[in-house]
């Protein structure tokens, strides 16, 4: 697998957008591919603005007469990237080819069930307004080798399309890859435990009654170190607490790290207090025996943790090294070498000022892992391995084959 193509443009009209796009393709193609040879494309990725939204389909179409014989996935958010680069409410979309071999991996939609392929990952795309979503998640998971999933919810302000082979609205769409198509992946939170873990020892259905065999909202108070008596005071702070929550059957993945969470853990709004019942509420189904912990979005422990997974992704691309030097008698000078293309899902509300400006989020990543053919797109929600998050960025590359 050689190195992904990729592009980016903006424009009034998708055409010529996409016209600028395809045209920095070509030039790539005869750059690292040459005109001819077993490195053909056949795998497209393309995220759209909601500018381009209604015109989804038709774009979709022009890919597939400039492109013949490549499948193409994708879906619409508020946002679209590429590698140091974020387009916010503009008109813009992302492009990426790869020379995956067929074989290795399979398009699936709601109208094309996944067959024909021993699925070890997936790349994930659904409309957030399907019912039971968490649950279609999960049986997507059960449906690959490793359970891993990757991807995000479209995100829009007009149709939510997604794109596989054809352009469609709700359920799930994407594509599956098999075992020897080498990823790595990784999720970054954006919000930083301010209070140790606790256990969920009472609740009902999204209320939580009990933490550690006490009332939660006593529990709550001290945790974040409010007088509930004066709640003038204690309302900023409120609106600016979440929770993190931890499945009880949950492989641990160290709940509550200090600076950041692990990718085990699903960041939640607090939707209400019930001082009645000295109980409060959160946008999360509880259980007896989830791990809980009070926490905050923060800018800073958002940029560590974003270093922390390109910096892991760069080790475990180093410990391959050894192995492809063995093959081809030389050793990359740096690990990223071996990425041929990657892919981020960022939520829409961490882009742009969240990081500190136009472009931050993505010019991190660029600057920790490298310039390396990227794109992806800004979710309503985004989806790693079998959980739903939120306030969470994907990371997955592909890597090179020795």
């Amino acid at each position: 697998m050689q190195a992904f193509l990729h592009a980016h443009a903006t424009h009034p009209d998708w055409r010529m957008a996409l016209a600028l796009g395809e045209a920095q393709l070509q030039a790539q193609k005869a750059r690292l591919w040459g005109e001819a040879g077993p490195s053909a494309a056949t795998l497209g990725f393309v995220y759209l603005t909601d500018h381009y939204s209604p015109h989804a389909a038709e774009l979709l179409e022009a890919l597939q007469a400039n492109w013949p014989g490549v499948s193409w996935v994708g879906t619409v958010g508020v946002g679209v990237a590429a590698s140091g680069v974020e387009y916010f409410d503009e008109p813009a979309l992302v492009l990426m080819l790869g020379a995956v071999p067929h074989g290795r991996f399979r398009v699936f939609s709601g109208a094309r069930p996944l067959t024909g392929i021993e699925a070890w990952t997936a790349l994930v795309h659904a409309d957030p307004a399907t019912p039971d979503l968490p649950e279609l998640i999960a049986e997507m998971s059960d449906r690959t080798a490793s359970g891993y999933l990757f991807g995000g919810l479209t995100a829009s302000r007009g149709p939510s399309w997604q794109l596989a082979d054809g352009a469609y609205q709700g359920g799930l769409s994407g594509v599956a890859f098999g075992r020897d198509v080498h990823l790595i992946s990784r999720v970054t939170q954006g919000s930083q435990p301010v209070a140790p873990s606790r256990r969920v020892t009472r609740c009902e259905q999204h209320v939580v009654l009990e933490l550690d065999g006490r009332a939660a909202l006593e529990v709550l108070s001290e945790d974040l170190g409010l007088d509930l008596s004066e709640p003038r005071r204690a309302l900023p702070t409120l609106r600016q607490t979440l929770v993190g929550l931890r499945a009880v059957d949950a492989v641990s993945d160290s709940s509550t790290r200090g600076r950041h969470f692990g990718s085990d853990v699903r960041v939640r709004h607090l939707i209400g207090l019930d001082p009645s019942r000295q109980a409060f509420a959160v946008a999360e189904q509880v259980e007896v025996g989830m791990q809980l912990a009070f926490c905050r979005r923060d800018v800073e422990a958002a940029r560590r943790d974003l270093v922390r997974v390109c910096s892991e992704i760069r080790e475990e691309l180093a410990e391959t090294l050894p192995a492809v030097a063995a093959v081809a008698e030389s050793t990359p000078l740096d690990p990223v070498q071996r990425v041929a293309g990657a892919l981020y899902v960022s939520c829409s509300g961490r882009g742009g000022a969240h990081f500190g400006g136009p472009s931050a989020e993505l010019q991190i990543i660029q600057h920790a892992l490298g310039d390396v053919p990227l794109v992806g797109f800004f979710a309503a929600g985004e989806i790693g391995h079998h959980h739903l998050y939120g306030y969470t960025g994907v990371l997955t590359v592909f890597v090179r084959e020795p």
